[in-house]
C-alpha cells in the first residue's frame, strides 16, 4: 500500500509540474503581445508581382452559406488573371451542386466547381483533389462557412515572397458571436487562441499553427511532401509539422481577419471538439520522435512544437490527477483542503479548453478593445467539464486508431446560417 501511496502522490506532483509548465508557456504568450516587440508582417510589402492563387472550399451539404462565401470571394481585391475559385462538392446530397453550377454558369472563367461523387469523403482528400485541378502557385483554403473580406488575398498572398515561408494562417472571428452563450465563450476563446497566442508564436518565432481556414500553402511543396492524409482528421497540424520538418515556416497574419460561424448548439461543439481532439492525437503519434530528432529546429522551436503536439493529451493527465487526489483523500493521505486546491487548480488551469488561463483571453479582448466580454471570464468553468470529456473521448479514438491500425472518418459540422449575409 505503502508503493501506491508514493505513486499516487508522485503522479500528483507530476500534473503539478506540467500545469505550471503550460500556464509558464501561456503567461510568456501574453506577455510578448502585450508588452513586447511585435513582428511585423508582411502586408506591408509592396509588390505587385504577386502569386497566382487557387481558392480551394471544400463542400459537403453547404447550401445554407455556399452562396455567401462565393458572393464574397467573386468580390475580392486580386487580381483576377492571377485567381482561381474552386468549389469542391465533396459528395453532397443537398442543392450544393445546383448553387455551384449556377455560379460557373454565370462566372465561367472565375468559378471552377469540382464535384467529387466517389472516393473518400473528407476535407483532406476533397483538397487533394483540387489541389491537382489548380494551377496556381499557393492554395488558400476556405471553410463554406466564412465571409472573407475584400483584401485578405493579398494580405496573405505577399508572405510567400519569402522563399522560408511555407504556409500562412490569418484570424478567425466568429460573426455569430451574440447569437447565444455558447457563442459568446467560442468568442473568448478565438480572441486569446488568435490575438494572443498566435501572435505571440509568430513574435518568437517558434510554432504558429496553420488552422486549415483562412491559410494557405504553397500548392507544390504540399504534394511533393505527399499530399494529405485522408485518414488525419486534422489536416491542418500535420501540414504544419510536416512544413517545419522540411525546413519551412508557418507565419502568423493577425491583420487578416476572417468571419467565421461558430457552433451554436452544444452537442454540435462537442462533436467539433471531439475531432479536433481525435486528428491532433493522430499527428502526435506520428511526429513526436520526428519532431525530437529533427536538425532544422531549433531547440525553442521543438519546445513549443512538443507541448502543442502533447496538448489534447493534457485532459487525460489533469483527469487523471483529479481521480488521484480523491483516492488520496478517502486513503487517508491528503485532508480535504488539499484536495480542493488540486481539483481547483486543475479546474482553473483547464476552463479554456487546454489552450491558455484567463489573463490570456482577458488581455485579448483588452486589445481587441473589448473588455467588457471579460465579464464572462468566470462561466468558461462550463468549458472545463465540457471540454474535459469530449478532449479525452477523442484521445482515446485517436490512440486506438494507433493500436488497431484502423482508419477514420470525417465528421461535418452542421451550419446554422439561417439569415442573409451581408455579402
Amino acid at each position: 500500500m505503502e508503493v501506491v501511496v508514493l505513486i499516487l502522490k508522485i503522479y500528483i506532483v507530476l500534473v503539478v509540474l506540467i500545469m505550471s509548465g503550460y500556464t509558464l508557456r501561456h503567461m510568456r504568450f501574453t506577455l510578448s503581445r502585450v508588452r513586447g516587440e511585435q513582428r511585423i508582417f508582411y502586408q506591408d510589402i509592396l509588390d505587385d508581382d504577386l502569386p497566382t492563387l487557387a481558392v480551394l472550399i471544400p463542400m459537403h451539404n453547404e447550401e445554407k452559406v455556399a452562396r455567401h462565401v462565393l458572393e464574397r470571394l467573386l468580390k475580392v481585391e486580386y487580381p483576377q488573371d492571377r485567381l482561381e475559385i474552386i468549389p469542391i462538392n465533396d459528395h453532397s446530397d443537398d442543392k450544393t451542386e445546383e448553387i455551384l453550377n449556377e455560379y460557373a454558369e454565370k462566372y465561367p472563367s472565375r468559378v471552377l466547381p469540382l464535384h467529387r461523387k466517389e472516393g473518400k469523403r473528407g476535407k483532406p482528400a476533397a483538397l487533394n483533389d483540387g489541389m491537382a485541378k489548380a494551377t496556381g502557385e499557393v492554395v488558400l483554403v476556405f471553410d463554406a462557412d466564412y465571409l472573407p473580406p475584400r483584401g485578405i488575398l493579398r494580405d496573405m498572398a505577399v508572405s510567400f515572397k519569402d522563399p522560408e515561408v511555407g504556409a500562412v494562417m490569418g484570424r478567425v472571428v466568429p460573426e455569430n458571436a451574440n447569437h447565444n452563450f455558447l457563442t459568446r465563450l467560442l468568442d473568448l476563446e478565438r480572441t486569446g487562441g488568435y490575438q494572443i497566442d498566435q501572435q505571440a508564436r509568430h513574435n518568437m518565432k517558434l510554432v504558429p499553427q496553420y488552422g486549415g481556414t483562412v491559410g494557405g500553402f504553397r500548392r507544390q511543396l504540399a504534394i511533393d511532401m505527399g499530399g494529405f492524409d485522408p485518414n488525419i482528421l486534422t489536416e491542418d497540424t500535420e501540414l504544419t509539422y510536416k512544413l517545419f520538418l522540411n525546413g519551412y515556416k508557418v507565419v502568423y497574419a493577425n491583420r487578416a481577419e476572417c468571419y467565421e460561424e461558430v457552433p451554436e448548439e452544444w452537442p454540435v461543439r462537442a462533436r467539433q471538439v471531439q475531432r479536433w481532439a481525435h486528428g491532433h492525437t493522430q499527428v502526435m503519434y506520428r511526429y513526436f520522435l520526428p519532431l525530437l530528432r529533427s536538425r532544422l529546429l531549433s531547440r525553442w522551436e521543438k519546445v513549443d512544437g512538443l507541448l502543442l503536439l502533447t496538448i489534447y493529451m493534457v485532459p487525460i493527465v489533469l483527469l487523471l490527477g483529479i481521480l488521484d487526489s480523491l483516492a488520496l483523500f478517502f486513503l487517508g493521505e491528503m485532508n480535504i483542503i488539499d484536495s480542493i486546491l488540486v481539483f481547483v487548480y486543475v479546474a482553473a488551469y483547464n476552463s479554456y479548453g487546454n489552450f491558455a488561463p484567463f489573463y490570456q483571453i482577458a488581455s485579448g479582448a483588452f486589445l481587441d478593445g473589448a473588455v467588457e466580454r471579460i465579464l464572462l471570464v468566470p462561466f468558461l468553468i462550463f468549458n472545463f467539464f465540457f471540454n474535459l470529456w469530449y478532449v479525452a473521448n477523442g484521445f482515446v479514438a485517436g490512440t486506438l486508431d494507433l493500436v488497431f491500425k484502423r482508419g477514420s472518418s470525417w465528421a461535418k459540422t452542421p451550419r446554422f446560417r439561417d439569415r442573409e449575409a451581408s455579402v
